[in-house]
């Protein structure tokens, strides 16, 4: 099969796995708001008579770092003040309203990203070093015993005993791409202890025996890519291959590492990019795509797809054969920037202080809380802070002018574990007075990452990581 032929083929191939990756976003949507019965969920609408906006508060003297700071400092409170309990791990979601809402689903990818924030925690002095020592070993000591298919873990885990919380009807085994992210975290606890006295070493060596347990190559099925879910009742069921472009490469980037379970080179050639076809030629506002966002033309996807993978593997000067994902991630960023400058939709506020669009909780149509995947192919007037806040390495000026304008309105915006997760001018400035540790979490790294570049450096030094970029043949940065 070649020529126009080929390319048809694989363009079929990418939309019927799209059409999946929506089901299982559809999933998510539900699941997001399983916990609050009164909540439909589904695709925002808004008013037909939007309500005008009040005017704008004073601007409060704040200097850009002490706003980097501010942010990271209460972000940061997430993951440590309002941990799940019993395993220190990082909850799925928290409603400071809500305290007793869903307090011991442990989410696994949110957990990675907690251990990270963990280690920024150390670094700029919000807990001392030996509470973030205790902290991690009470994670790990939980993720030792907790529920594993094939080496990895589900989506959700019961913090009270470790056992899997089914995320959808099949969805209840291996999650491939939130252990992914997991391992991603646990690669960077490992780099940062491994120099330690003997207690952090003992750390870094538990963190660097459970990522290395993932048996990644079990979920290739013996063919040419991974797939994300595996479940003891289902198997394969779901068959949801990883292609990109999206949030999962970081699985390709860590299958590809391990000493035991690695992965070829034609899995990730063949899976993620889909043997080329992952290349896009087409621009938005005069600025390449590079990538194609299956689904999502012609402005790019949400941004966290830009984001989850990127938190420890350095963007900048990654290539392979067929992609620059530094190129990739800050032209996405910037064309959801400039999409919400333009505001097709002539919703309220949007413009260069107050802009991003990605995956969050959202409005539903009668004012409750439910979930959408915010992108300028499915605008629905909500704003997501961590959208702009995260993409701060890849559109440093445009993110603070963001931040600036978070908090501005930091008396509806700001909560106890930093900006809340969405908001609406369009609707009398409705704000979704919640938390997901997925959105959080994304926050405080790249804040950390655009600032010292402790997360990027941590993870690419590892000696494992470096060897499964090579097997890829990549070209990167250190």
């Amino acid at each position: 099969m070649k020529g126009k032929n080929r390319h048809r083929y694989q363009k079929k191939a990418l939309q019927k796995a799209f059409a999946i990756f929506l089901g299982i976003l559809t999933m998510t949507v539900m699941a997001c708001s399983s916990s609050e019965p009164d909540a439909p969920t589904g695709q925002s609408e808004l008013p037909e008579i939007p309500t005008e906006p009040e005017p704008d508060p004073e601007v409060p003297e704040i200097t850009d770092e002490e706003l980097l700071d501010l942010t990271q400092r209460e972000t940061f409170k997430y993951f440590w003040n309002y941990a799940e309990a019993n395993s220190g791990a990082a909850r799925e979601r928290f409603h400071p309203n809500e305290p007793s809402n869903d307090p011991n689903t442990v989410s696994i990818g949110g957990t990675g990203f907690g251990l990270m924030a963990l280690i920024i925690g150390a670094e700029r002095g919000f807990i001392s070093r030996n509470e973030s020592v205790q902290r991690i070993d009470q994670i790990l000591s939980f993720l030792e015993t907790a529920d594993r298919f094939h080496g990895a873990w589900p989506h959700w885990l019961d913090g009270t005993n470790g056992t899997v919380r089914p995320f959808s009807e099949m969805d209840n085994g291996g999650d491939l791409v939130e252990t992914a992210f997991l391992a991603q975290g646990l690669i960077c606890i490992k780099e940062y202890f491994k120099d330690g006295d003997d207690t952090e070493k003992s750390l870094a060596d538990k963190a660097d025996t459970l990522w290395k347990g993932v048996e990644w190559n079990w979920y290739t099925q013996d063919k040419n890519s991974l797939y994300w879910h595996w479940s003891p009742n289902f198997g394969f069921d779901i068959n949801l291959e990883l292609k990109g472009y999206n949030e999962v490469m970081i699985a390709y980037i860590m299958a590809a590492a391990s000493p035991e379970y690695s992965i070829e080179k034609d899995v990730y050639t063949n899976g993620w990019a889909s043997n080329g076809a992952i290349n896009d030629a087409t621009s938005a506002y005069n600025i390449p795509l590079v990538v194609d966002h299956a689904g999502n033309s012609p402005n790019g996807g949400p941004l966290f797809f830009s984001h989850y993978s990127y938190l420890g593997l350095r963007p900048q000067n990654l290539n392979d054969e067929f992609v620059d994902y530094g190129a990739a991630a800050i032209n996405h960023a910037k064309i959801n920037y400039l999409y919400c400058v333009e505001n097709p939709k002539n919703f309220i506020d949007y413009g260069e202080n107050c802009w991003g669009l990605t995956a969050s909780y959202s409005r539903n149509t009668d004012g409750t809380l439910g979930y959408n995947a915010h992108s300028p192919s499915n605008d629905t007037g909500i704003i997501s802070p961590t959208a702009a806040i995260s993409s701060i390495p890849y559109t440093p000026e445009e993110s603070l002018k963001a931040l600036r304008y978070f908090y501005q309105h930091k008396d509806k915006l700001l909560g106890p574990a930093g900006f809340y997760d969405a908001f609406s001018p369009q609707n009398n400035f409705w704000v979704a007075e919640a938390y997901l540790a997925i959105d959080q979490g994304p926050e405080i790294i790249m804040i950390e990452n655009y600032r010292t570049g402790l997360l990027w450096n941590l993870f690419m030094q590892n000696e494992d990581i470096q060897n499964g970029l090579n097997k890829l043949g990549f070209t990167y940065e250190k």
